[in-house]
């Protein structure tokens, strides 16, 4: 029997995002959201949702683009910083020693020390409460060598992501290889 909570924001695995962006300044900011994911294929593209409050929203409403940054465990403090810190008070890549570049296709800044960076151009915003969701089409994804497999794409193991739990304020890892994507289940199909 499931037990009823009542409304919460609570969907697992939650990813753990860095959104890099510049202010009027070309001053790099960096953001840790636990609210976004890809919602569309064609055009590719990610949601990210933001307060207004927040640094990272005046950034991506001047420049409308963003990176998205998917840290490695070997930076989970790092991360947790981004998340915590304001960037209306500090410099944070000054702060945690984490490096800046500027992306080539969009104007906001990458993380050098992160694996995997998505390079976003907005195209669509919506106010939901308290945030503001910015879908960024995705315009380049760019990766360390090595966390690519022998096929030249990301290798989850070898980018080892963080996973955020929303019911309990902690970071989790990724877990082992279950199966293969639309595979395992074709025995349910009628032939």
């Amino acid at each position: 029997m499931k037990k009823h909570l009542g409304a919460h924001a609570f969907a697992f695995p939650t990813p753990v995002y860095i959104i890099g962006s510049y202010g009027k300044d070309g001053k790099p900011n960096a953001m840790n959201v636990a609210w976004g994911g890809i919602c569309s294929s064609e055009p590719p593209c990610v949601a990210i949702s933001v307060r207004k409050s927040r640094r990272t929203y005046d950034n991506i409403m001047e420049k409308k683009e963003f990176s998205v940054n998917i840290p490695s465990r070997a930076h989970m403090k790092e991360a947790d910083y981004f998340g915590i810190a304001s960037g209306h008070k500090t410099d944070k890549f000054a702060a945690s020693g984490l490096h800046a570049a500027k992306c080539p296709n969009v104007d906001a800044p990458c993380i050098e020390e992160f694996p995997l960076c998505l390079e976003c151009r907005v195209i669509h915003t919506a106010e939901i409460g308290q945030h503001v969701q910015f879908v960024g089409e995705i315009v380049n994804v760019m990766v360390e060598e090595a966390c690519l497999d022998d096929a030249g794409l990301p290798d989850i193991e070898k980018l080892a992501p963080m996973l955020y739990d929303p019911a309990h304020s902690v970071y989790n890892a990724t877990g082992e290889f279950l199966g293969k994507a639309f595979s395992v289940g074709k025995g349910f199909m009628k032939k």
